[in-house]
């Protein structure tokens, strides 16, 4: 299996300065990062290491969704899946990530509520993603839509 690289070149303080991090091996893009923009609630232009988190967690839970429907007998029409990555204090000193929310809407032929259900939840605990973070509090929030 392959390894991905993304690389950040950083410059000053953590409140004055500022990086770039670079997708290397997919080379779709490198994105503004900065700390006092990344504690703020308006991101202005900049990402930050909750959102990538957050963009790897979705995606990899709507793989994971998307085998176990299979799996399951189902086909999956159409998933839509967000992750909600919360940066908060550690009260042990700095910052920590204190909960990821999912949530996934999901248009399904050949399984019921309770088999999409059962897979929304299983793809949870198994994707890769959700694995490397265990440690912190996942929610799940899914609903199979007509």
């Amino acid at each position: 299996m392959p390894t991905r690289t993304a690389r950040t070149a950083w410059n000053g303080t953590l409140e004055a300065g500022g990086g770039q991090v670079e997708l290397t091996s997919s080379k779709v893009g490198t994105y503004d990062v900065s700390f006092p923009k990344r504690a703020a609630d308006e991101a202005g232009g900049t990402t930050s290491p909750e959102e990538l988190i957050a963009a790897a967690h979705s995606s990899c839970y709507a793989m994971q969704l998307s085998a176990l429907i299979g799996e399951a007998g189902g086909t999956p029409e159409a998933l839509e899946v967000s992750a909600d990555v919360t940066l908060s204090p550690d009260p042990a000193g700095g910052f920590r990530i204190s909960g990821i929310a999912l949530k996934v809407r999901g248009e399904v032929s050949g399984l019921d509520e309770a088999g999409f259900l059962k897979a929304a939840q299983d793809a949870k605990a198994t994707c890769p993603v959700s694995k490397a973070l265990t440690g912190t509090e996942i929610t799940l929030d899914a609903a199979l839509e007509s």
